[in-house]
């Protein structure tokens, strides 16, 4: 328990040191990772903890950053709050709206409330762009951060602590809610919704209540986008990002309660790092995600567990070749995959084939990666990622080997005791 602690307070040490150790830019993707680690751990108060499957929460998050855009635009752009309580517009926004919602939603459980949620989500987005006196049209709405308190808002720095200050209270604030009497039947809810109903409890009322409480902190987020962007468009509403918190939260983890931040953290972190250098780091994200699902269900954070399992059981001398092992095999399978992903996406580019249109006498032309030339005829241009598949996955039948023997191993401290001969013959 005490190294749990440990953690998290180095952890909030590194995200108060990083605008000394970071760039501008970088501190603006620090930015978006606060945003969306927030963001999924509300999702997952009602996907994780509830059991109730949301494929329409960007309407929140959306309603959220609309209602602080016009709050900041009140009374002449003067702001209807100071710019540091400028969250609570979002908060009241996505509450109000997700008791609404929430209230016909949970009237339905499983694939129909999943139906429902993004039936709700595909309403406002498919309106948003029609209401333009509300959500602006395709300009969208634009505004300014406004001084207050002795700040005048202007830096990026100002604004990273800011969104750091906010992200960290809700997060205390939903983690808070997961001691109360209300957050333990929220667990409830998801085990077992007739046993609650049998014992009394008012189900629906409780699904409405938690999928509020979700939908208020997911306006939190959308406020902090908007504090951070000076703009909002109806995009904020697009199905593409309700898609995207439920890949950060099942890739994080939906059984610890930073998993999903975690997730949503490491996600944005890669579609930063990597979108710039591939057009498929979509594709990569879904690869990502559908192994993850096969082969850590319990998200990445269940590498954790594992992780602490053998340790306790093996010993830390014999878990790390274990180890080490792994991330190899990781590893050569990772610079496999994308060797010949970005091989073919090159291949079949639009770019590509006109090139070998124009020398349609000639063999066909090279593709350069990684500062190479790769012949498409060449016998090692498709053996060099073949070789290391092989090689990866020669490696983790290596360590699955190791683990079912140390499997069949007898706990420490536990004997057997040979037989012993007697008259000749065998106790």
């Amino acid at each position: 328990m005490k190294s749990r602690y440990v953690f998290l307070f180095l952890g909030v040490a590194v995200l108060l040191a990083l605008p000394l150790l970071l760039s501008q830019g970088l501190l603006n993707a620090a930015i978006q990772m606060l945003i969306a680690a927030l963001f999924a751990c509300a999702y997952n108060l009602l996907c994780g903890q509830a059991g109730m499957l949301s494929f329409g929460h960007a309407a929140y998050f959306g309603v959220g950053a609309f209602a602080t855009v016009h709050a900041m635009n009140a009374f002449a752009g003067a702001g209807l709050l100071p710019t540091p309580l400028l969250p609570l517009a979002g908060a009241i926004g996505g509450l109000a709206f997700g008791v609404v919602a929430g209230w016909f939603a949970t009237k339905r459980s499983g694939t129909y409330f999943a139906m429902i949620t993004l039936a709700i989500a595909e309403l406002v987005h498919a309106l948003a762009p029609h209401l333009k006196g509300l959500f602006g049209g395709e300009a969208g709405v634009s505004t300014m951060r406004m001084p207050a308190w002795g700040l005048d808002f202007g830096s990026t720095t100002q604004v990273y602590f800011l969104t750091l200050a906010w992200v960290l209270v809700s997060l205390a604030l939903l983690y808070a809610y997961t001691l109360t009497p209300l957050g333990r039947l929220t667990f409830a809810l998801r085990e077992n919704s007739h046993r609650l109903r049998f014992l009394g409890y008012d189900v629906h009322g409780l699904g409405t209540t938690v999928f509020a409480i979700s939908a208020m902190f997911s306006g939190v987020a959308g406020a902090l986008q908007v504090i951070g962007n000076e703009a909002a468009n109806y995009v904020v509403f697009d199905p593409s990002l309700s898609a995207a918190v439920v890949l950060n939260t099942y890739i994080g983890g939906v059984r610890l309660f930073l998993g999903p931040a975690l997730g949503a953290a490491l996600m944005s972190f890669f579609g930063y790092a990597v979108s710039d250098l591939t057009q498929s780091w979509l594709l990569y994200q879904g690869i990502l995600f559908v192994a993850v699902m096969m082969y850590l269900p319990a998200g990445l954070t269940g590498l954790f567990a594992i992780a602490g399992r053998l340790r306790q059981r093996l010993g830390m001398a014999r878990m790390l070749p274990i180890a080490a092992l792994s991330l190899a095999a990781a590893l050569l399978f990772s610079a496999g995959g994308a060797l010949t992903i970005e091989l073919l996406q090159r291949l079949f580019s639009q770019d590509y084939r006109a090139l070998a249109k124009l020398h349609a006498d000639a063999p066909l032309p090279p593709v350069t990666l990684l500062q190479h030339a790769w012949s498409p005829a060449a016998p090692m241009t498709w053996a060099t990622p073949l070789l290391l598949l092989l090689a990866g996955a020669f490696l983790a039948r290596v360590v699955r080997a190791r683990l079912h023997a140390l499997e069949r191993e007898p706990e420490p401290g536990f004997a057997i005791e040979a037989p012993v001969k007697r008259n000749g013959g065998v106790a």
